[in-house]
């Protein structure tokens, strides 16, 4: 078989046949609001079986990035690819955890009834769940800590709780790859360690994991490989690789102390 290389922002090289089989593969993908570009010209490419990191400043576009790689935001201009497929016939392959701050926490439901959500292309769309989808539920429960809530309303939980319960509704899917924003936004330290041992053993079954990140301390224990981004492409590779200081430079510039930069260097190696 022939294999196309294709050259990178990054200096690097991306063989044609890693492109087509990504559960990721995202091409020059602009997205604007107004006339101020939020991501332009992005090419992304997220591994099989790795755990990414999508890191840059405030209003970077990380977001945004995320948003239309799903079609929940329309973009000017490029092409998603999930698993080397067009995103319209692969959405089953993939679950989607949201910034919580997006979510009208108000609705009345119950925590069992968020989770059952995710069982919703098999339920249909007006199939009732039966005793196996309830257990199946309360399994997704159980593996985020939250069994014990089922039966409250989801409105009456804490930031943190809630945002298992959301883990929990993307576990209920049987994804492929799962797209996290901001998980470790506003919770507890509890909740982070839940989350992201939950994750970690997706990436054990050899699931893939993409989530928005805001803390640079925890990159490098929590990924494996980082995509860092304002507006446009800065990098993307190994955490040992593309998590240095030329790189977060580029991307946060005088945001970031040099010797902050130093230090997340010294903790990534």
């Amino acid at each position: 078989m022939t294999h196309l290389e294709l050259a990178t922002d990054d200096g690097h090289t991306l063989r044609q046949s890693t492109v087509e089989t990504s559960p990721l593969a995202i091409r020059g993908l602009t997205v604007s609001y107004g006339e101020k570009p939020a991501v332009f010209s992005v090419d992304a490419t997220f591994r099989d079986g790795s755990m990414t990191a999508i890191i840059g400043p405030n209003g970077a576009g990380k977001s945004t990035l995320l948003k239309a790689a799903l079609g929940v935001i329309r973009p000017l201009s490029g092409t998603v690819t999930v698993y080397g497929k067009p995103l319209a016939g692969q959405r089953q392959r993939i679950a989607y955890v949201p910034q919580r701050a997006s979510v009208d926490w108000d609705f009345p439901t119950r925590v069992v009834d968020v989770v059952l959500m995710g069982l919703y292309r098999q339920l249909g769309l007006l199939g009732r769940a039966g005793a196996t989808h309830r257990a199946k539920a309360l399994a997704c429960l159980e593996r985020v800590g939250m069994a014990d809530f089922a039966n409250r309303q989801i409105g009456q939980l804490s930031g943190g709780q809630q945002q298992r319960v959301f883990l929990a509704r993307a576990l209920a899917q049987d994804a492929d790859l799962y797209l996290l924003d901001e998980p470790f936004a506003g919770v507890d330290a509890a909740t982070e360690k839940a989350i992201i041992d939950v994750l970690k053993t997706l990436k054990a079954e050899g699931k893939t994991v993409v989530a928005v990140h805001h803390d640079l301390a925890t990159v490098a224990e929590y990924f494996d490989r980082v995509f860092l981004i304002n507006v446009r492409k800065v990098a993307e590779g190994p955490v040992g690789e593309a998590f240095n200081a030329e790189n977060l430079q580029k991307a946060y510039g005088g945001r970031l102390a040099m010797a902050q930069i130093e230090n997340l260097q010294l903790t990534a190696g």
